[in-house]
């Protein structure tokens, strides 16, 4: 199948592609040719949809275990009138345990970031850990225990519940992937409670029978009489009782013997943990609800409370009101950066691109920008709403931001606010050449005209301090920016025309200037120089005297074995040695007058 098609592809057609790629990024290559995945090399990764399916499927067979081992159990009448039906759901169920095991056998894990799909090393881990002899003893033939006990004790396959974990792993993945998971919470937890009562219904009921039916008012009615006869009226009544005891509802009869005492303690304190964690898990979830509209929308209740300290006047209260309505209403998140900001940068980038590049890429002087700078600046649009009436800029503002429209309709009116001269819609932009800080801009920066929205319009800031910001690092696309800006300038007719002459001249101006102090540098380098070079002449002179100063002195301490040359040694070397003191002291004068003129230079 060609991979640029855009038809569908079966799931096991990508899938094996995938493992094809991932062999041989781990060098599973035979000769040029690529490895096609095989039986004995097939390897599951958990983060793919195949491995997130089995776990969907495997809830099936534990909840048939759970459901069905103490139905049986208690009621012989269900466990006989359909053995057929719970013989085949059996070996169905044990199928499905064992081909879990095998998908457990070729699951990969994580080394050091990395997927491990070694089938010999996935084996090993598998097969020496605790989870290997749980699934074991669940998938144990316990069922040949029929021939001892007769096929109504379905008690024996009580091994199956061992697979329980599998469900809890199925039940943790669909929270993290649902885009609801308060609603499924609240879902499982009704699960869990008719699961926990149809277990209580079925023990009350074999109590009733180990008691004896109709023997007291707390036990079963006599099974005998019709009304009580069918199973399914034994079920429900059953499932009401045990009902009626975990909501704490009080009215049932009183127990009279110790077994039904003791199994009414038990329920009671079991239905006292079971209010408790309903009423927290739906506290937990209303609290959730709660936080999340404090981080979509804006917090009403804090600003309310301001106005009505402060007096404020109750049109403007109204119109703030309206506002946050709107917002609840229309579904409209105002803080956006607030809420991914939990997300590496990366993908915080790639949220915002595929959200305001489109509208980002609208604007004209954004039109042939580079990608990435364009995808900095989706970073920092900022969303505003205004209500209708309001203005959005006054003519002779300073303009620190520029504005997209989103979604509504602004109005450029005049001063009095009645005549309009134009009308903008979704994708229209304004206030892009106010955030460049063009120089000759006639207008100075500030807002030429007067815009108001009609209605509710939604709309992205841009601020001069963002732009700039980010321009700093572009300085090719801040030219190109404002090379742009003074052409639709020019085309307006709102550029000074001596602007431009007067930056050529600041331009030169800052030139020469730079010129100058490189040349005041150079000489002051040059001085430096030359003083160096006197010091270093005059180190070396005084150098060879000392040289030879020490030679003398190693001569006359060689010479005195001779007696008679010592005198003339002695005299020679001292005028040698006036001779270097002399020598000395004029090199000293000479640096020095050197060192005085290279200062009388400077």
């Amino acid at each position: 199948m060609n991979k640029g098609s855009g038809s569908a592809r079966p799931a096991w057609l990508g899938w094996r592609q995938r493992s094809k790629v991932g062999q041989e990024a781990d060098g599973v290559r035979d000769g040029s040719h690529p490895r096609v995945t095989t039986w004995t090399s097939w390897v599951v990764d958990p983060a793919e949809r195949f491995y997130y399916v089995w776990l969907q499927l495997m809830v099936l067979p534990v909840v048939y275990n759970w459901v069905v081992i103490i139905l049986r159990t208690c009621f012989p009448s269900i466990a006989l009138g359909y053995l057929a039906v719970w013989l085949t759901l059996d070996a169905a169920s044990d199928l499905m345990y064992a081909a879990d095991m095998m998908v457990a056998l070729r699951s990969g894990y994580l080394e050091q970031g990395v997927l491990v799909r070694d089938v010999a090393r996935l084996k090993r881990r598998y097969l020496g850990s605790k989870r290997f002899l749980r699934d074991l003893a669940s998938l144990l033939p316990t069922d040949l225990f029929y021939l001892v006990f007769g096929v109504q004790a379905a008690t024996v396959r009580i091994n199956r519940l061992l697979r329980t974990p599998r469900l809890n792993e199925a039940l943790d993945r669909t929270e993290t992937r649902t885009s609801y998971p308060n609603t499924f919470r609240i879902a499982k937890l009704m699960v869990y409670i008719f699961v926990l009562i149809h277990w209580n219904a079925c023990l009350y009921f074999a109590l009733s029978d180990h008691i004896g039916f109709g023997s007291d008012g707390w036990v079963y009615p006599n099974a005998s009489l019709p009304a009580f006869a069918s199973t399914r009226r034994q079920y429900l009544y059953c499932f009401w009782f045990s009902a009626q005891i975990f909501t704490t509802v009080g009215d049932t009869p009183l127990p009279r013997q110790e077994e039904a005492f003791l199994f009414m303690i038990a329920d009671l304190l079991i239905a006292v943990l079971v209010f408790a964690s309903i009423v927290g898990n739906v506290g937990n979830v209303i609290t959730s609800l709660r936080d999340r509209d404090h981080v979509f929308f804006p917090n009403h209740e804090l600003v309310k409370a301001y106005l009505r300290s402060h007096h404020i006047s109750k049109e403007l209260r109204q119109r703030i009101d309206n506002w946050y309505q709107h917002l609840h209403i229309n579904k409209k998140i105002m803080r956006e950066n607030e809420i991914l900001q939990q997300l590496p940068l990366h993908l915080r980038t790639e949220i915002a691109v595929s959200v305001h590049l489109p509208t980002l890429s609208k604007v004209t002087i954004f039109q042939s920008c580079e990608k990435s700078l364009l995808e900095e600046l989706v970073l920092k649009l900022t969303p505003q709403v205004f209500s209708p009436g309001e203005y959005v800029c006054r003519k002779g503002d300073v303009g620190h931001e520029m504005y997209i429209i989103k979604e509504g309709k602004l109005a450029v009116v005049a001063d009095d606010g009645v005549a309009h001269f134009a009308v903008l819609g979704q994708g229209n932009f304004f206030g892009e050449i106010s955030i460049l800080n063009i120089k000759g801009n006639k207008s100075g920066n500030r807002r030429t005209a007067n815009i108001r929205s009609v209605g509710y319009s939604d709309l992205f800031s841009l601020s001069k301090e963002d732009l700039t910001d980010v321009l700093s690092e572009y300085p090719a696309a801040k030219r190109h920016l404002e090379e742009k800006g003074r052409q639709i300038l020019t085309k307006m007719g709102m550029l000074d025309d001596g602007g431009g002459a007067t930056e050529a001249g600041d331009g030169a101006q800052q030139v020469e200037t730079k010129i100058g102090a490189l040349e005041s540098v150079l000489e002051a380098l040059q001085t430096k120089l030359a003083r160096l070079m006197a010091e270093a002449e005059s180190s070396n002179r005084k150098m060879e005297a000392r040289v030879a100063l020490l030679e003398w002195e190693l001569e006359a301490r060689t010479g005195r074995q001779h007696g008679g040359e010592r005198r003339g040694d002695r005299e020679e070397p001292a005028k040698e040695r006036e001779e270097a003191q002399g020598q000395e002291a004029e090199e000293g004068d000479g640096a020095e007058s050197s060192r005085d003129h290279v200062m009388d230079g400077e």
